[in-house]
């Protein structure tokens, strides 16, 4: 048999982490014998165990030491971590370490190191003369780029459940459903953002065409305009409906106001997509008074970013829709490090594309009528996403509501 000792820090009992790596290990054909068992008696104490894994082969060891590492337990024998050069561009060595979107350290030259713009499924790499670490996507290995591979020296920190009174992102878990008490939920997320806010933080926002379509689009342009949205991922859709709504007053050939089917209105996103095209774009077309509401209107006059990611089955696009997907990830990325909050509205394609590279302790919303959306960012991950399910029509302006509501009011 192959035996490492593991430990596991923090409120493993709570957060169910311990009971979740004994599981793993008689699941994937190992054992275990608990060496030493500490349980915090107060709310503020941590627990500790150490638990001697074991397995028949060491390449079986090596997947259960894979696997635990991703819950937090890290190996008590502390070796250095061992790197390897990439041999050409976008090619990595044999057993290299693959990511998880949780704060990461790497022991190197007998030190921990941070391993910087953490997040999934990406490989670490290290540059010994500063020395730092830094994360990069398969995509962007170049040759010669010393990768991290095997599992040693390597330290991530999952997030627990902390004890005591839960928060809107503890209690329920992640799970979707539309039985949550939405009013409660709006009003703890509500003072989330004013909490953020307070602090300076930072609030993206990640919407889909049906912010236009329910009528929400106006709200979403308030909270750009009054400063509590930071920086917005969306699609071709929703800035084309957007601009369509603020030119003709339609959403695809629906009037917003009254719901109605408009003659010739299923035309009317061509021509908003051939307006943006005759002024330059979206910038322009405020500058030239062209556009003069709507989100987009607010995110140009607010001075908030916007990276409007394309997909095989936009109209247009409109040029400032970046079609090639991986610089339109590049472009994500130079935002979502810096975020504290993220909400994702109504678009299953770019909430997942940005939960992927998230890290996780930045407390992320998704809001849709599918559960499908919700449960798939967890599958793939999101762990930390709250979802809930409900009509964006409905969420938005409560959310605003709360967001301005003043105790008395």
């Amino acid at each position: 048999m192959y035996n490492r000792e593991v430990k596991l820090t923090g409120h493993i009992i709570d957060s169910l982490t311990l009971p979740r790596a004994l599981d793993l290990i008689m699941d994937m054909g190992g054992d275990f014998q608990i060496l030493e068992f500490k349980v915090g008696k107060r709310k503020k104490d941590t627990s500790l165990a150490r638990i001697k894994v074991s397995a028949e082969s060491e390449s079986l060891l090596g997947e259960i030491l894979d696997e635990l590492a991703e819950i937090g337990a890290m190996v008590v024998e502390i070796r250095e971590v061992k790197l390897e050069a990439a041999n050409k561009d976008k090619t990595l060595p044999a057993d290299f370490y693959s990511t998880t979107n949780h704060p990461t350290y790497i022991r190197f030259q007998n030190e921990w190191i941070p391993v910087e713009n953490i997040e999934m499924d990406c490989m670490i790499v290290v540059d010994p003369e500063i020395p730092k670490a830094i994360i990069k996507p398969i995509g962007q290995i170049k040759k010669g780029d010393l990768v991290v591979v095997g599992r040693e020296g390597i330290k991530v920190m999952a997030p627990q459940r902390p004890r005591g009174k839960k928060g809107v992102f503890e209690f329920m878990g992640s799970g979707a459903s539309s039985e949550k008490p939405l009013q409660t939920l709006i009003k703890s997320i509500a003072q989330e953002v004013r909490e953020v806010k307070s602090r300076g933080g930072k609030i993206a926002v990640v919407g889909g065409p049906a912010i236009i379509h329910t009528g929400s689009g106006p709200v979403l342009a308030r909270m750009i305009k009054e400063g509590l949205v930071d920086v917005v991922f969306a699609g071709n859709a929703l800035a084309t409906h957007d601009i369509e709504s603020a030119l003709y007053g339609t959403s695809l050939g629906i009037c917003v106001k009254s719901g109605e089917a408009v003659a010739r209105g299923h035309r009317h996103h061509i021509y908003a997509i051939n307006q943006i095209n005759q002024a330059g774009s979206i910038r322009d077309a405020v500058e030239k008074g062209v556009l003069t509401k709507g989100v987009m209107y607010e995110c140009v006059t607010n001075n908030v970013p916007f990276v409007l990611a394309g997909s095989i089955r936009d109209d247009g696009p409109l040029p400032d829709v970046i079609t090639d997907v991986i610089e339109a990830q590049d472009e994500m990325r130079k935002y979502v490090q810096g975020v504290d909050m993220v909400i994702m509205i109504a678009t299953m394609l770019h909430s997942i594309a940005v939960g992927n590279i998230l890290p996780s302790q930045v407390k992320s919303i998704c809001v849709d009528i599918n559960p499908a959306t919700v449960t798939k960012l967890s599958d793939r991950g999101s762990a930390q996403v709250l979802g809930i399910v409900t009509d964006v029509g409905a969420f938005l302006p409560m959310l605003y509501h709360e967001i301005n509501h003043k105790p008395g009011d």
